[in-house]
């Protein structure tokens, strides 16, 4: 399984509860295990010298406390001069991670997308005014925590609270699908409980237009995203739609109505590779106490192919509100168990190895050739 996110992704500040009443579909009211969240999940060590306590931006955003650290940016709760001095999220990509076209690439596009939308269950992105001094993003505070520290604490999730979140994330995804959007990196760590019992859903560095198509050397380029929550297509650099997303929120969904992730191994390339190849195990086999309606939409949205997922969130939701109303037939005994298979996309590292030491032997081959023949 993936490291703990960083928590209290304190990413954006949360809207007022009058905003978080205009739109329902985002509302958490009743989920006790949405309640009492903590002021800060944890944090791990800073990659690199950050910015220090009081540190100015462009003479505007104020610098108070580092509040998130990934493998690509460091979070800093700050203070907007320019707005009365409203708490903001201000994050600041690696020097490493400037000095990598394509990772910087994603880093920029994050911006242009989230700068894009506009709802309430999603991240709200500040634009700034004039060039900066220096490569960063501004967006709201959430104050609350990750979805991925409330399934940490309550495993598992119970089945009507599990199928109630789900159902909210899908109001979210729906309003980046109407945009024609997808999100391609959905899981806990990316969602937000918001402290006034709303959702946010946030980090668009994967996001991407619908109708792009994958190139001809697709399955040269290299693959980005988080490997447990990743759809088959995903795995295997094919073209992405809606279902990706949707996939996605199925193994979310699955790892709330049980506790654990649908495919197991140490190596979580390895494990991505898995449903390429197979099912997941049964749901139910792993949480008796879910109902076979609960199960079979879980399934649904975790098909391999596409075709036979959910189509569209609208109808992954509908199933969601009103699971008594759910056909069930009988997916969990028609699954078949992953084959283990060697990819290039799949097992990068693996594959990685071979091709080096298939290339050192080559190498070694052809001197010796050359040498015999001097």
């Amino acid at each position: 399984m993936a490291p703990a996110p960083a928590p209290g992704t304190a990413a954006p500040a949360a809207r007022n509860f009058a905003q978080a009443k205009a739109a329902p579909r985002a509302s958490l009211a009743g989920i006790a295990c949405c309640g009492d969240l903590p002021e800060r999940e944890g944090l791990g060590p800073p990659l690199e010298e950050e910015l220090p306590a009081g540190h100015v931006l462009d003479d505007r955003f104020v610098i108070q406390e580092a509040v998130g650290r990934s493998g690509m940016a460091t979070i800093y709760r700050s203070l907007d001069r320019s707005e009365a001095a409203r708490s903001v999220a201000v994050k600041v990509p690696l020097r490493r991670i400037e000095g990598d076209p394509v990772s910087f690439g994603r880093f920029e596009r994050e911006e242009r997308i989230g700068l894009s939308l506009d709802d309430p269950s999603l991240l709200r992105f500040i634009p700034g005014k004039g060039e900066k001094s220096r490569p960063y993003i501004v967006t709201e505070f959430v104050d609350g925590c990750t979805l991925a520290y409330v399934i940490h604490r309550t495993r598992p999730v119970p089945e009507r609270d599990a199928l109630r979140i789900a159902s909210v994330v899908c109001g979210s995804v729906g309003h980046m699908h109407g945009r024609g959007i997808i999100h391609r990196d959905l899981k806990p760590a990316n969602i937000m409980i918001r402290r006034d019992g709303t959702l946010c859903l946030m980090d668009f560095g994967l996001a991407a237009e619908v109708d792009q198509r994958v190139g001809i050397l697709a399955g040269l380029t290299p693959l980005f995203g988080t490997p447990e929550y990743m759809a088959p297509e995903q795995v295997r650099n094919r073209r992405n739609d809606e279902r990706t997303d949707i996939y996605s929120l199925g193994v979310i969904l699955f790892q709330m109505l049980t506790g654990v992730l649908p495919f197991q191994s140490e190596d979580p390339w390895a494990a991505a590779q898995l449903r390429v190849t197979g099912d997941p195990v049964a749901p139910r086999s792993i949480n008796p106490a879910m109902t076979p309606e609960a199960e079979e939409i879980v399934l649904r949205a975790m098909r391999r192919r596409p075709a036979d997922r959910y189509q569209t969130v609208a109808e992954f939701q509908a199933d969601l509100d009103a699971p008594e109303r759910v056909h069930v037939t009988g997916l969990s005994a028609r699954l078949r168990a992953p084959k283990w298979r060697l990819s290039i996309q799949g097992t990068p590292f693996l594959a990685g190895a071979i091709i080096g030491i298939g290339s050192l032997l080559f190498l070694v081959a052809l001197f010796v050739v050359l040498s015999r023949h001097q």
